[in-house]
């Protein structure tokens, strides 16, 4: 496994990054258990999770079943750098209590809170915001992650799905309080076929020095060989997946990728990963594997090098805005 800093800060972290979203919903508690001890053997030491993952009525389980693994020892705490998030409503129902859901003062302690207990841990590395708060100033929201800090609650901050001008926005003000290191990271979708990032997200998270964390790097499996597992016979595309291969102009892209991988003789999955680690402030991307296979699939992708050649061709595929402010001018 090859490892780097978080963004500018000291913090060393895998160049993948375990996703946990399946834990529980899609993975029970003894497979999830058996992909995180198997993550950390093969040196992974990032693994991100959210309060709400579990979804509906089973919000929180997520953050409980990775609790669990921790407390069957081994140093598992100690190994691993956790990353949360936090902003959704966490109630059963969709309609949030006032102050039950963003990013106010008193939500942030109460998340941080329920968290910690759920997680049976007494600190978080990175403790993320899931989404911008339009409705609460970074004035409140550092002046409630300044205690946090300083009670050892957790240690870095970083955001989720945030626009450019909201990380510049964020980390202008906290320079201005002084004393707060601002955003570190930045969660976004980002991928081959997903390159809107590049335009100001990414260039954003440089400049301030985020470290950029692409969550959905296969597109909801598009990237995954999806039209060769389909003509196999294997698991066929559903929700997302299914509605861009629907599109004929969309399914021929999806098999020009599909067939330049299979001229060099490369898999689908792991260039799509192997793909985004060759981008300028990539951290590392999410990998969500339902099974201990899919992981071993994962970590391949660390190793793999990709020559020019294949990087031009997949640039004619999925073609990026280019660079910005040119991107959006002409």
């Amino acid at each position: 496994m090859e490892y780097t800093q978080l963004g500018r800060t000291g913090l060393k972290v895998s160049r993948l990054v375990l996703g946990t979203m399946n834990f529980g919903p899609q993975t029970d508690e003894a497979t999830s258990h058996t992909i995180m001890d198997a993550a950390l053997d093969a040196g992974i030491n990032f693994f991100d999770t959210a309060n709400v993952y579990g979804w509906g009525e089973n919000k929180g389980r997520t953050e409980e079943i990775i609790g669990n693994w921790f407390t069957q020892g081994g140093e598992r705490r100690d190994k691993v750098v956790l990353a949360t998030k936090m902003y959704a409503n966490m109630a059963d129902t969709d309609d949030a209590w006032p102050n039950h859901d963003k990013l106010s003062a008193l939500n942030i302690r109460r998340a941080v809170d329920a968290s910690l207990k759920r997680l049976r841990t007494d600190y978080i590395d990175v403790y993320q915001f899931h989404h911008v708060d339009r409705n609460t100033p970074f004035e409140e929201i550092w002046q409630a992650i300044d205690v946090l800090v300083q009670q050892g609650k957790i240690l870095y901050v970083g955001s989720s799905n945030f626009p450019g001008y909201k990380i510049a926005q964020a980390n202008e003000i906290a320079a201005r309080r002084g004393g707060t290191i601002g955003l570190v990271s930045e969660q976004c979708l980002y991928n081959l076929a997903e390159r809107r990032a590049e335009m100001e997200v990414v260039p954003a998270a440089q400049e301030y020095g985020l470290g950029v964390i692409p969550w959905s790097p296969l597109h909801g499996g598009l990237l995954g060989g999806v039209i060769k597992k389909e003509v196999e016979g294997g698991r066929r595309a559903s929700g997302r997946a299914a509605d861009t291969l629907a599109n004929p102009t969309s399914r021929a892209q999806i098999q020009a990728y599909e067939d330049l991988l299979e001229k060099h003789g490369l898999e689908p999955g792991e260039v799509a990963l192997a793909w985004l680690l060759t981008r300028p402030g990539v951290t590392g991307p999410i990998v969500g594997p339902r099974t201990a296979e899919q992981l071993v699939s994962a970590v391949r992708a660390v190793e793999l090098e990709l020559s020019e050649e294949l990087l031009a061709g997949l640039d004619e595929v999925f073609p990026g805005p280019g660079p910005s402010p040119e991107a959006f001018a002409w």
